[in-house]
């Protein structure tokens, strides 16, 4: 088995398989508990001799169980690590050291892990990357608001703080492993692509890595009044007092069970306006300090100019969310414009997506409507700040399905992740895919994979970037398009995008 050394020791990973080698769990941070819970991580103390890296750390606390991966265990505490894939000949051919992606996984803020078997980064590492997937604090402990009881707050945004760390250790370890500590490009999807949005835009990110990736981007973030909001119904739901000590004195289970029943009880109750539909209680906080601001705001201001980025969404992000129960249903117009009014859309936006989709059941035109308002738009805002601002971006959109007019897997969110890893083999992920993978998904997926292969090593995924005034995006289908395919409102993505200039993103609030 190979052994490599990092600052704080030796690790020792996986024998090869077929060219891979796969180090996993390594520690990057101390376990944020006890003393440290609450706090911004502290660097991870040297250990004596080897320590055996071939399985996955634990996951951070949550009540998540992903088919595949590990589950949380209460009384699990060393969650920090982070897990490397990196071609046996570690980087020694000629050429030198290899481009190094870092992956940050999605799941609301609230759930999932760096061991998910989609994000094996094993098909990665054969395309030429070093391949990072990391654990960062989740729910209340990476995002709830800790109240002051003293001179030494508790930081908000810790999962962003994490991730980091993460970043940090892979600046000062990755060259162990054949990895190129000025050659990273930090990637995500969902609530992973907000967390890489929010690192171009922190200031204690700076150069940790020269390139982005960002699937499916969901905005925007959280404003303080919001988080405290949060904060106090599930203290009010765990039964302690709404004051740092009283949140430190539950525990971490506590925490997550009382969560949950907050989200439940969104749920079930239609006024609770923008919760009822998704009541996802955590995110990033435009706290002034560590995120001045929503990232739409900082990056049109140019200050990740010198960054590039790849922006993808998928064009029916929504119909997952409703397959897997995770959407309140709208069957009746007054559903419907309950929802636009709860989230503050013009009447011109709904009456319009009912004009691209004029057969379309009011169920289809709400998934597309909210797909669109919580990742479509804005990750292609995202694309369009970014580019305005004089950085060099990249903008493509997923829109392979399977089954014709009533598809068995539509072209919506996550669903693009394994094309793109070249995890289309797991059996996880099938439902995503809508069965065993044919020749023509296994094609796309090479395609994907080498995009990503190719914009991490030299900043090109292989087509032409935006320009200020927009330019070509890329449509992946089983035949690659530079323009949104037939089916569906995305049909005609001039004509969404125009609908969309009445409505602004700002920091969410109570």
């Amino acid at each position: 088995m190979s052994v490599f050394d990092t600052a704080c020791g030796q690790v020792r990973g996986n024998s090869p398989d077929r060219g891979v080698v796969a180090v996993l769990g390594i520690p990057y941070a101390e376990p944020p508990f006890g003393a440290d819970r609450f706090r911004a991580p502290r660097p991870r103390s040297p250990w004596a001799g080897i320590r055996d890296c071939a399985d996955f750390g634990p996951v951070p606390p949550q009540s998540a169980q992903l088919p595949g991966a590990p589950s949380w265990s209460p009384g699990d505490e060393d969650v920090l690590s982070l897990n490397v894939w990196t071609p046996a000949a570690g980087g020694t051919a000629p050429g030198g050291p290899l481009p190094v992606l870092v992956w940050i996984h999605g799941g609301a803020y609230t759930f999932g892990s760096g061991a998910q078997p989609d994000f094996d980064g094993a098909a990665l590492a054969r395309a030429g990357l070093v391949v990072v997937t990391l654990n960062y604090r989740l729910g209340f402990e990476g995002f709830g608001h800790v109240p002051a009881d003293g001179e030494d707050p508790c930081p908000p945004n810790r999962g962003l703080l994490d991730q980091i760390a993460a970043l940090t250790w892979v600046r000062r370890n990755i060259a162990a492993f054949g990895g190129a500590p000025e050659n990273v490009t930090v990637a995500g999807q969902s609530s992973g692509a907000a967390s890489v949005a929010c690192l171009m835009a922190m200031d204690s990110a700076r150069g940790l890595f020269r390139r982005a990736i960002a699937h499916s981007a969901v905005g925007p973030c959280y404003s303080p009044e919001l988080a405290g909001h949060l904060m106090e119904k599930v203290a009010a739901e765990a039964a302690v007092p709404a004051t740092g000590a009283g949140l430190a004195a539950a525990s971490p289970q506590t925490l997550v069970k009382a969560s949950d029943a907050v989200v439940d009880a969104y749920r079930q109750n239609p006024h609770s306006g923008r919760h009822h539909w998704d009541p996802v209680l955590y995110g990033p906080v435009a706290d002034g300090v560590h995120l001045r601001a929503d990232p739409l705001a900082v990056l049109a201001g140019g200050a990740a100019s010198g960054i590039d980025l790849l922006v993808c969404h998928t064009i029916q992000e929504y119909w997952l969310l409703d397959a897997v129960g995770s959407s309140a249903k709208v069957t009746t117009e007054e559903h419907l414009n309950r929802f636009a009014a709860d989230f503050g859309l013009p009447d011109s936006l709904t009456q319009g997506y009912r004009g691209l989709m004029p057969e379309a059941p009011v169920g289809d035109v709400h998934l597309a409507l909210y797909g669109d308002l919580m990742f479509g738009e804005y990750s292609s805002r995202l694309a369009d700040a970014h580019a305005r601002a004089g950085g060099r971006t990249f903008l493509s959109r997923f829109a392979r399905q399977r089954g014709g007019s009533e598809p068995v897997a539509y072209a919506w969110h996550c669903a693009d992740v394994p094309f793109a890893f070249g995890n289309l083999g797991e059996e996880s992920i099938r439902f995503l895919i809508g069965g065993a993978p044919t020749a023509a998904d296994h094609h796309l997926s090479d395609r994907m994979t080498a995009a990503w292969a190719g914009f991490a090593a030299t900043g090109e995924p292989g087509w032409e970037p935006l320009g200020a005034s927009g330019g070509p995006v890329r449509t992946w289908e089983a035949a690659d398009t530079t323009r949104a395919p037939a089916p569906g409102h995305w049909s005609d993505s001039g004509t969404v995008r125009t609908l969309w200039r009445s409505f602004g993103y700002r920091p969410l609030r109570p």
